[in-house]
């Protein structure tokens, strides 16, 4: 099941919208991180970055079997050999992934969801004890260029709510304001 109101845009427009290794920094996706699930790889704007971030795993799902083909091939492009991406519709389906083996989860622009809590669930799921949830989306505005309408875009405080009913915990030293059309919130599995 695709996720409501979503689709990609253009690839250059799209990657002007992010700093990715700066994002993915912010949220502590470095060399000590082993492995990290993206729900919905996209074009790989995150992917491949994380992947050359971590040094396990990035498991990169996505519903669009174009997507997770382009992304495998720029993985062979520049060498990352690190990257499983699949097509997978983890919305009905879940990761496959087993639980408590990854690091970071990323839900990065998703969580328009019919059922966001849902995907935040299974990211719980699949973390390990400690482990880290990092959500990116667009900012409430309707002057952003993109996004979900603003009926359905979920704001920060929505999604803070949402990650505790999924079991995570907030700090509000992990809310990030990513100008200029994202905000950023980090979360943490403490069980």
């Amino acid at each position: 099941m695709k996720v409501r109101d979503s689709g990609m845009p253009e690839e250059g427009w799209w990657s002007t919208f992010f700093d990715p290794e700066r994002i993915l920094r912010l949220f502590g996706v470095g060399g000590e991180v082993g492995d990290v699930v993206e729900f919905g790889c996209g074009y790989g704007t995150f992917t491949l970055p994380a992947a050359r971030l971590v040094s396990g795993t990035v498991h990169a799902l996505d519903i669009e079997p174009a997507l997770v083909e382009l992304v495998k091939e720029r993985c062979a492009r520049e060498g990352i050999d690190n990257v499983r991406a699949q097509v997978l519709d983890f919305v009905a389906e879940g990761t496959g992934l087993p639980p408590h083996s990854v690091c970071v989860a990323l839900l990065f622009n998703i969580l328009h969801h019919e059922e966001p809590v849902a995907l935040m669930e299974e990211a719980f799921r699949v973390l390990i004890p400690g482990g880290h949830l990092a959500v990116i989306h667009w900012n409430f505005d309707p002057a952003t260029p993109r996004g979900p309408a603003l009926e359905i875009r979920p704001r920060p405080e929505q999604c803070i709510k949402w990650g505790r009913k999924a079991g995570f915990t907030f700090d509000e030293r992990e809310r990030h304001d990513l100008k200029p059309y994202h905000f950023g919130l980090g979360f943490r599995k403490n069980r």
